[in-house]
């Protein structure tokens, strides 16, 4: 285990966790077990890998930063960016657990989406705007592109929040550990036609997304985008040549 603090790197949105109370929840949430293989993305100093060692089978790390990569421990490490890592390479069953930078997180959690079929569940600390954005549901100022994205393949829960001085540095925001377990029939969403939609929000349908036939999908042309539920997304999807 690492023996001494690693200076926090802007460029990577790096705040560890260090508060034991906050590690054990998670650990206790995360119910782990010997049948489990976890991987951990953005470890830091490997305060969350190290609890998690003796309880799993099988457990890897991919970490961006040289540094704090090559001092972790009894782990295998992938020193790699999580944004653009193949996550089909671990074997079907795969549980993600993370400390996501705040910075990518968005985006990574739009990457991890297309390995749904891969994993059993993913459990991540995050900004606690971006939780309540995933969990919204529909018709409320939350509710959008990720939301719906994300709706759309998994089942997900907002666990507990986290305050900013539980990490190192503290993050100028709250935090929340969520979880995301894959659907069984997951939903066929077009993610050009979210895209779209989204970007004209203020917009009713019909004007964000000109030359749809929203009445063959059952759906009012009038509503505007953040009022359809993905169910209903997905239904348009069918429709829709875009």
């Amino acid at each position: 285990m690492p023996s001494s603090l690693h200076q926090p790197r802007k460029r990577f949105g790096q705040h560890f966790l260090h508060d034991p109370g906050v590690l054990a929840h998670l650990i206790d949430v995360l119910q782990l077990s010997k049948d489990d293989v976890v991987v951990e993305i953005g470890p830091g100093e490997g305060v969350l890998t190290y609890r998690m060692l003796d309880k799993v089978g099988r457990l890897e790390v991919i970490e961006i930063d040289r540094d704090l990569a090559a001092r972790l421990e009894k782990v295998k490490v992938h020193q790699a960016d999580a944004l653009e890592f193949d996550y089909s390479v671990f074997p079907k069953g795969v549980r993600l657990v993370g400390n996501l930078p705040y910075n990518i997180s968005t985006p990574l959690l739009f990457h991890l989406a297309h390995f749904a079929d891969r994993v059993r569940d993913m459990h991540f600390m995050l900004q606690r705007e971006v939780v309540e954005r995933m969990v919204a549901k529909h018709s409320t100022p939350e509710y959008g592109r990720l939301s719906v994205a994300l709706q759309a393949r998994f089942a997900m829960k907002k666990l507990f929040n986290v305050g900013s001085g539980a990490f190192r540095p503290p993050p100028k925001v709250d935090s929340a550990v969520v979880r995301l377990e894959p659907l069984a029939k997951p939903l066929a969403v077009n993610e050009d036609l979210l895209r779209k939609a989204f970007s004209a929000r203020r917009k009713t349908l019909r004007n964000a997304l000109p030359g749809l036939d929203f009445a063959a999908a059952g759906i009012d042309g009038g509503l505007r985008p953040e009022n359809l539920s993905p169910a209903d997304y997905a239904r348009l999807s069918m429709n829709s040549i875009l």
